[in-house]
């Protein structure tokens, strides 16, 4: 019975992990991450080298989450005004989802280039910028918690 909670317990943190995607506030990685520990106290856990190199690539997918997004907007000219606010849209997008989650981090890049005084094609281009930086981190974090989800199922059925 013990096991059966176990699993129930890291479906939900998958299901966290896979919502932490778009929502910034959630670390969805690390909640899917998390879902491959509740199976070890199991008979269904994943042998230690998977544990290993799923917490590696939480790791490296967690940090690319930060950088990813800022490479982004600078490959597309876009100052540390738009990146901020880039954040600030993203945490504002999530009132206003589902197309806020989208709007949001364009919109707050475009806004914090003008504060920062860019023109308006320039604060376009920025802002367009942040956000394919920021569906490139959401499809990261999508990648790996769609891959410790599939060890997850793997190890609960095989």
């Amino acid at each position: 019975m013990a096991d059966v909670a176990l699993m129930v317990v890291g479906a939900v943190c998958l299901l966290v992990g896979f919502v932490g995607c778009v929502v910034p506030v959630l670390p969805g990685v690390a909640c899917a991450y998390a879902a491959l520990w509740t199976l070890y106290p199991t008979p269904y856990a994943l042998t230690g080298e998977k544990l290993l190199v799923g917490g590696i690539v939480a790791v490296v997918a967690i940090v690319l989450d930060y950088i990813v997004p800022a490479l982004g907007a600078k490959k597309f000219n876009c100052s540390k005004w738009g990146v901020f606010g880039c954040m600030v849209g993203t945490i504002v997008g999530i009132f206003f989802a589902p197309l806020g989650i989208i709007l949001g981090p364009f919109l707050g890049a475009v806004a914090g280039e003008l504060v920062a005084g860019k023109e308006t094609s320039a604060a376009l281009r920025g802002g367009f910028g942040a956000l394919l930086g920021f569906i490139a981190g959401v499809l990261l974090k999508f990648i790996v918690c769609a891959l410790f989800t599939w060890w997850f199922v793997q190890a609960c059925w095989a």
